[in-house]
């Protein structure tokens, strides 16, 4: 038996039941091993670990680090600091899955594919490096916060930092799209130029005018918007990273837009293929007056943008439905169409059930908890929906005549391993510092040339979004039920002292740089009433449990006092980011670094993944005979219960939390639209697809970490 089929069969054999009953664990380790002993025999030998430095710069695979740091001398002292330093317990992997993802995904390795270059800690050394441009204290910070698997950045980063032949640090953008020929030419181009990067492009489709509408007083003329969302799925398409990767793309539309039902109907298993959605993902633009029409049990009106146009003066996208909402409605001018609220929420439900989506964002809750709302307002969100930036609509002219180019958003994304961040306690702070000055540093890095408005808008506002994982596998771990108070009140409080020390880092940032985002004079934290919340109602540890878990391992929570300190930092120093923090899906990488996705609960205690014509086994983090009690499956939990603790969290971020929902063939769609309900009314900010155990939905490796 090849050693290649002997990890893989000793890995297969973790499902079998030792003589206790219990899962035959050893045998992931095992297959771990061996797997590591067959990459040894493949990666090449080098006679130390500076010959390796040179060599790669010098073949190509590594950008010229020794120029950056100051020369051979320099990087050996980095190097002390480092790789070479001895510790007593050196770096292993913790699974079968975080070898073989690490080694497939993510290592150097020779041109032709077959030796490898490099392992996991000269991996980490050389992103570290370059992520801190020559600063030989940062580069330090940034190797032992990746080492020690505290913090992570997104697949992106990950995969390209240092390399000489490299792709873009960040891989996730959302386009607003105008109501022009012009506009929509502009963002079907800047799709295909994002995409050849291995963009994930999220385009907001609500201010294009609906089918049947006029063109140049012609009535009846305009396609709507639903071509306009076939071109951007076939620009992805056929932009798809030189055959690499399969383009991603998402389209969004208001749900009072005429054409929105249209969108929603595309994503039917029933579908004709003229309007099929086959490939694109599909969300909803949901205002709060949506749900009080539903609620109310009374007939949604759905307009025509350019009518919306024409009355108020404001496109679509922009205006607020709430105050002109029985205006359009009773203007007879206004072409409309209807459809009782709760009929369109179940709607919504049955598609839901049979594809996973759409997505809902539920745009007044986004506005209503933006820092930045006297700056600009959220839109949209992702392909994962967990970003929400302000964001506005480019103004594409004819030929000769200026364009009016405004912002658009790139997703610059990564997270705190929760489990090893809390059991590091007292450098926690140190930890997001140098997450987030790292996160920084691929803004500072990133400019995408040919899409002009997601480069105005990392110029000006420097956004980055530091996330976590391994929120299920630390409850687990510690003896917590997932739907419990506990879970509620640990959330609170990591999340709102991952929240502290993340405006804290930004603050520093800004000191040293003499330079904050553009316009935070205008934003909640110049005026300090930002922090008047956690002045007045400091998070403090409210159970047993909690208070045993964080005191036992020294991890500090914020004071008041602390909190207004901070206030007054803020409003003197500014804050460099605009958006400091984001909570992505984590697929590939919390592999790697051995945790549960996201906050998200685990759906088996041992996951099964194919992978070409073969299948690897994914016990869940700290799985044992004990914890194994504490790792219900997201099909059995209580999704009101998932939507409290999500509500939780999302108190503590400045942007989202991608939120997935689990049902079952006995969910309904009526109880399916009441989780919506109920979302919206504790505050989140969206709902990505909702996952039934008979559907495949595909990763999203564009904008997940």
């Amino acid at each position: 038996m090849s050693k290649q089929k002997r990890h893989i069969e000793l890995n297969n054999q973790v499902t079998r039941r030792t003589e206790d009953g219990f899962f035959d664990l050893e045998k992931d380790i095992q297959a771990k091993d061996a797997f590591i002993e067959e990459v040894k025999s493949k990666t090449k030998k080098f006679p130390s670990e500076i010959e390796r430095l040179k060599w790669m710069v010098k073949n190509d695979f590594y950008y010229d680090l020794f120029k950056q740091y100051g020369g051979k001398k320099a990087i050996e002292k980095l190097l002390d600091r480092t790789v070479n330093v001895e510790l007593e317990e050196p770096f292993e992997f913790k699974s079968y899955m975080a070898a073989t993802k690490f080694y497939s995904g993510y290592v150097a390795k020779t041109n032709d594919g077959k030796t490898y270059l490099e392992n996991y800690e000269q991996h980490v050394f050389i992103v570290a490096a370059y992520l801190a441009q020559g600063d030989s204290d940062q580069a330090v910070n940034h190797y032992w916060a990746m080492y020690d698997q505290v913090y992570q950045p997104a697949t992106p980063t990950f995969m390209n930092a240092g390399r000489s032949r490299r792709g873009e640090l960040v891989s996730c953008f959302l386009l607003s799209t105008g109501d022009s020929l012009n506009g929509i030419n502009y963002t079907e181009s800047t799709t295909k130029q994002l995409s050849k990067l291995g963009g994930g492009i999220a385009t907001d489709l609500t201010n294009i005018r609906s089918r049947g509408s006029s063109i140049k007083g012609i009535e009846g003329v305009a396609k709507g918007a639903l071509p306009v969302a076939k071109a951007i799925q076939n620009a992805v398409g056929y932009a798809d990273q030189l055959g690499q990767r399969p383009g991603a793309a998402a389209v969004y539309i208001n749900v009072f837009h005429m054409d929105s039902l249209e969108i929603l109907d595309s994503k039917k298993v029933n579908a004709d293929e003229d309007v099929r959605l086959s490939t694109a993902s599909i969300g909803l633009i949901a205002p709060t007056l949506f749900f009080e029409i539903a609620e109310r049990n009374e007939t949604l009106h759905m307009f025509d943008p350019l009518d919306v146009k024409r009355v108020t003066g404001q496109e679509l996208g922009d205006v607020n439905i709430a105050d002109v909402y029985d205006e359009l409605v009773s203007d007879s001018s206004v072409r409309k169409k209807s459809i009782n609220a709760r009929e369109y929420l179940e709607t919504i439900a049955k598609t839901q059930k049979e594809s996973g989506y759409p997505y809902v964002m539920f745009k007044d809750n986004a506005n209503k908890q933006h820092p930045l709302k006297n700056i600009g307002e959220v839109k949209m969100s992702n392909l994962c929906t967990e970003i929400f930036q302000l964001q506005e609509t480019s103004v594409i002219n004819d030929y000769g005549i200026e364009d009016e180019i405004n912002r658009d958003i790139s997703c610059n994304l990564g997270s705190i391993n929760i489990a090893n961040a809390v059991e590091k306690g007292e450098d926690f702070g140190d930890y997001v510092e140098s997450a987030i000055r790292s996160l920084t540093s691929v803004s500072d890095m990133t400019s995408i040339a040919n899409a002009p408005g997601v480069r105005k808008a990392n110029e000006e506002l420097h956004s980055v979004g530091l996330g976590a994982m391994n929120l299920h596998g630390f409850l687990a771990k510690n003896s917590i039920s997932y739907e419990s108070v506990e879970a509620r009140d640990f959330a609170n409080i990591f999340f709102s002292t991952l929240r502290y020390h993340s405006l804290l880092a930004s603050s520093k940032i800004a000191y040293e740089r003499k330079e904050t985002f553009k316009d935070f004079d205008k934003s909640d934290y110049a005026d300090g009433s930002y922090f008047d919340n956690y002045i007045e109602n400091t998070p403090v540890i409210k159970t047993d449990k909690v208070r045993e878990l964080i005191e036992s391992n020294g991890f500090h929570i914020p004071t008041k006092q602390q909190w207004m300190a901070l206030r007054t930092i803020v409003m003197q120093n500014g804050l460099y980011n605009a958006y400091l923090n984001a909570i992505a899906p984590t697929q590939s990488i919390s592999y790697v670094q051995n945790a549960t996705s996201a906050i998200s609960p685990i759906v088996d205690l041992i996951e099964r993944r194919t992978y070409g014509d073969s299948e690897t086994f994914y016990p869940m983090p700290y799985l044992s005979p004990q914890s194994m009690w504490f790792y219900k499956s997201a099909y059995n939990i209580d999704q009101y219960r998932l939507i409290d603790l999500v509500s939780v969290v999302q108190r503590h971020v400045d942007q989202g939390v991608s939120t997935i929902l689990y049902v079952t063939s006995d969910t309904s769609t009526r109880e399916l639209a009441s989780y919506y309900i109920y979302a919206h009314a504790k505050g989140l900010k969206s709902l990505y697809y909702t996952r039934n155990k008979l559907l495949s939905i595909e990763e999203c490796t564009s904008c997940a970490v």
